[in-house]
């Protein structure tokens, strides 16, 4: 049987209960799940597409497959993507777990060691328990250019995160472009978890890039297309349209990989349901629900800021996405241990206040803790009163 760590949010219940005795309630900024309803034209899609009594397609409806490249022409500035070159997942956490695997990537036979994945330093969990699910090796770097050649040559995912979960960290185009570029010397593939590119906050002409844009991945000389080979994109709709429950998602990007993953997981079932493709389109077709709740989001993060400072706390990046990385002013990053991180969890939750600990999210997480911004407008005012007071 397949041994893997312990949930990490399992450690968290008694500081749920802790924060559950506060005379005014618990206001839960823990793991970040939606809250607000799920708009009305995404509801009526998935009702109109409630009588589904044959199978659904793994690779995605055509009509889906057109509304996800229609969103990453108006939205992500990527303009020559094909439908044929997407697949819509459950949800992205599934194929951030199961990514590695489904690629082929684990235990080399007769090489005496492990294919590597790599990740960001601080990063989502999810990335190191995908490697250890396919028998490959996770290895934290946010320079993969200072790898020795013999580490290089193992390394057959690298995993890209911007904006970040936890961090809020925004990579740059040619940050990413150099990342593609060693990629393809070395022969691994790029996968960029782009999930929260549309809540940038504090980022210049709100240029968040994706993997598949054209200034990263660079132009095929032969069609004149972004070259896309090598890279998959991975965007979930959970935040931007409060779809959570419906675990909707979706890769694009390199048009061999994108096949092998249909193959792949055409054998193994792994299929999004039909009202749920509907529901997604829904949702993609329709900016104006994104834009009104980037703006509540905008309103709850601007309340969490002062509040968060007037507490004592100091607040790193946090320039995009859905969360606030914070450790307590005055301590020293670099000499944090995993019970700086424990004490200021349990001081929140004595305030009725439940965060994220940073120690999560990889040891550089030391210190840390992360604030969502997914609880009502009354719980996020009820936070910020706590915090400042």
């Amino acid at each position: 049987m397949l041994t893997l760590p312990e949930y990490p949010w399992d450690a968290m219940a008694p500081y749920v209960e802790k924060a559950r005795q506060h005379p005014e309630g618990v206001v839960n900024l823990s793991i970040g799940t939606p809250v607000d309803p799920t708009p009305e034209v995404i509801q009526a899609a998935l009702t109109a597409a409630a009588d589904a009594p044959g199978y659904p397609t793994t690779h995605g409806t055509l009509a889906l497959r057109e509304s996800i490249a229609a969103w990453f022409a108006r939205r992500r500035g990527v303009t020559d993507l094909d439908p044929e070159n997407i697949l819509p997942t459950v949800g992205s956490k599934e194929l951030v777990a199961w990514l590695p695997t489904l690629l082929g990537i684990g235990a080399r036979a007769g090489a005496g060691s492990a294919d590597v994945v790599l990740r960001p330093l601080v990063a989502y969990p999810t990335y190191d328990i995908g490697a250890q699910i396919a028998g490959a090796t996770p290895l934290a770097t946010d320079d993969p250019f200072s790898l020795d050649e013999e580490t290089l040559q193992r390394v057959k995912l690298i995993w890209i995160n911007s904006p970040s979960n936890p961090t809020g960290a925004v990579a740059g185009v040619e940050w990413m472009r150099e990342v593609v570029q060693l990629a393809r010397r070395i022969g691994a593939v790029v996968a960029s978890d782009e999930c929260y590119a549309e809540l940038p906050w504090e980022v210049a002409d709100d240029d968040v890039p994706s993997i598949l844009d054209p200034r990263v991945c660079g132009t095929d000389p032969e069609t004149g297309r972004g070259d896309h080979c090598g890279l998959i994109a991975v965007y979930s709709a959970s935040k931007q349209s409060n779809i959570a429950g419906y675990r909707a998602a979706f890769a694009a990007g390199c048009p061999e990989l994108i096949s092998g993953l249909i193959n792949t997981r055409k054998h193994a079932g792994m299929i999004v349901p039909a009202p749920i493709q509907a529901a997604l389109a829904a949702a993609l077709d329709d900016d104006a629900h994104v834009d009104a709740q980037r703006e509540l989001y905008r309103r709850r993060r601007a309340l969490m800021l002062p509040a968060l400072r007037a507490a004592g706390l100091q607040i790193e990046d946090s320039i995009a996405g859905l969360y606030l990385w914070c450790r307590a002013n005055g301590t020293d990053a670099s000499a944090a241990t995993a019970e700086d991180t424990w004490r200021l969890v349990d001081e929140l939750a004595q305030r009725g206040i439940v965060v994220g600990p940073g120690v999560f999210y990889g040891e550089q997480g030391n210190g840390y803790i992360r604030v969502a911004l997914t609880a009502t407008d009354e719980r996020i005012a009820a936070a910020a009163k706590r915090l400042a007071g």
